[in-house]
């Protein structure tokens, strides 16, 4: 008997929403990530993207543990000398609160291309509406 490796069209991805009001940030992305990445099914392959799509509403509503809030800082790098730029949590949350919540999923996710990969199988939404109903996502409760 051989291992079962499932081949592209056998992957049957789901697609489930996650409310991201009032849940801690660490642990709705650690969540997330899982099931991006296909952990949860029975057909996990690591070097096969057997992942489901994951969609995150109610952006802005996310909390942070602790003192986090006011010390954490987003920093990027322009690619110039001189060139680093910093954002505090709280006004990124105030402008982009999407970004925060992608930011942490795709930290947990592998830095390769299957990772990005996995990655366009997030959406992410400020307020609790989104375009994807056609797709009938299913809730996705979990305690945190």
């Amino acid at each position: 008997m051989s291992t079962f490796v499932p081949s592209a069209n056998a992957i049957d991805r789901k697609w489930y929403v996650v409310d991201a009001s009032g849940k801690t940030l660490g642990r709705l992305a650690t969540v997330a990530a899982s099931y991006l990445a296909g952990k949860r099914s029975p057909q996990y392959t690591p070097y096969i993207d057997v992942g489901d799509h994951i969609v995150v509403i109610n952006a802005e509503k996310i909390r942070l543990t602790g003192l986090k809030s006011q010390t954490k800082m987003y920093r990027r790098y322009t690619g110039f000398p001189g060139g680093l730029r910093e954002e505090s949590y709280v006004r990124l949350l105030a402008r982009r609160p999407e970004k925060i919540v992608e930011d942490a999923i795709k930290g947990m996710l592998p830095k390769t291309k299957m990772g990005r990969k996995m990655a366009s199988k997030l959406q992410v939404y400020r307020g609790d509406k989104h375009p994807h109903q056609a797709q009938q996502p299913q809730p996705l409760e979990f305690t945190a």
